[in-house]
């Protein structure tokens, strides 16, 4: 059998302990070890990162042409195609490659990175279609939450009719998009949205995503969903608090310079205390998912405090001695946790 690198170091780990520990003896670890050898190069791997670079090329290329009105103007005078055809022409497209993307899932499941760079490549077309759509149908009104909006629903509506989890996400970074863009429309790109600031804003956008995904996992049509929802959720939530802790609810660079960073040690307690609760909760409930995410941003908010209050105070040699030694401590001890995992 072959298999990666890292897993036949994991193996040759695991024989070895059970061969101190007298549980196989020294014969029967030697047919273990037989049993297996380490690939030479996992072209699988290769294959998923030349996939992603491929896809985020493409990406950057579509975003590009977007944002470029040189580009724009050109291609316009060259086939002065009106923007309602580029509109209709990608969105033919995109449902090809959906539904070619659905049937090879079918066919050839085998072939998973390339299926999901098709759906990839569909997904993609579709918010250029929905972004050449507003450019036709623009009014002048500056109201593009709109479209962000269209595309929340034709993604939500498509991954629920596929089952698929990818374009959920894209489903979920749109209506992330499309609540950022209406606040600012409607406070008229204000500072402020009802007194918050948009790192605010996103952590009660973030807590009620991840409150609606519990509702989610009761419901056995969108049980599916659960987990990407629940994961997008706390992202927007963790990464907000802790944009908050950092900034507090002040709107603008300017007003934040002019105050100390110990004025804002209220935003990082509360912060701290969300991570020790979904820590906690995690725990409790054998939740991974709120356990790791309490763990790492509870150590991303403690070195951020650490930079923030000492950087400018201490000694550069005093100040990475002490991460220095903070960072040796939890090698350490996660090291005695994993062995200790291991040995049960």
């Amino acid at each position: 059998m072959k298999v990666d690198r890292e897993k036949s170091e994991f193996l040759d780990d695991m024989i070895e302990q059970w061969q101190t520990s007298g549980l196989i003896t020294e014969e029967t670890g030697g047919k273990l070890r037989k049993s297996y050898e380490a690939k030479n190069f996992d072209w699988l791997r290769l294959a998923q990162y030349a996939f992603w670079v491929a896809l985020a090329c493409g990406f950057i290329a579509l975003g590009s042409l977007l944002i470029d009105n040189s580009i724009l103007n050109y291609l316009k005078r060259v086939y002065n195609t009106p923007n309602i055809v580029i509109a209709i022409v990608s969105g033919g497209l995109a449902a090809w490659l959906y539904i070619l993307g659905f049937r090879r899932k079918k066919k050839v499941a085998h072939l998973k990175f390339s299926n999901e760079a098709i759906v990839f490549s569909a997904i993609l077309l579709t918010a250029n279609a929905i972004a050449y759509f507003g450019k036709a149908m623009d009014n002048g009104s500056g109201n593009f939450s709109i479209l962000i909006l269209i595309s929340v629903f034709i993604y939500g509506a498509l991954g629920y009719i596929f089952n698929s989890r990818l374009i959920w996400v894209f489903a979920l970074i749109s209506l992330g998009a499309w609540f950022g863009t209406e606040t600012g429309y409607l406070s008229r790109w204000n500072y402020y949205f009802l007194g918050m600031n948009y790192p605010l804003r996103f952590v009660v956008f973030g807590a009620v995503l991840t409150a609606a995904s519990f509702i989610m996992k009761a419901l056995p049509k969108t049980q599916h969903f659960f987990q990407v929802t629940y994961i997008a959720g706390m992202v927007y939530l963790f990464i907000s608090l802790w944009a908050l802790s950092v900034f507090g609810n002040f709107a603008s660079l300017e007003e934040w310079y002019s105050v100390r960073q110990l004025s804002l040690f209220y935003w990082a307690l509360i912060s701290a205390t969300v991570c020790i609760v979904s820590t906690l909760f995690g725990l409790k409930y054998h939740d991974d998912i709120a356990r790791e995410f309490g763990i790492t941003f509870l150590f991303i908010n403690l070195y951020t405090r650490y930079f923030e209050y000492f950087w400018d105070s201490w000694h550069k040699a005093l100040f990475f001695s002490v991460l220095a030694a903070s960072f040796w401590l939890i090698g350490r001890k996660a090291e005695k946790i994993w062995n200790v995992e291991f040995l049960k």
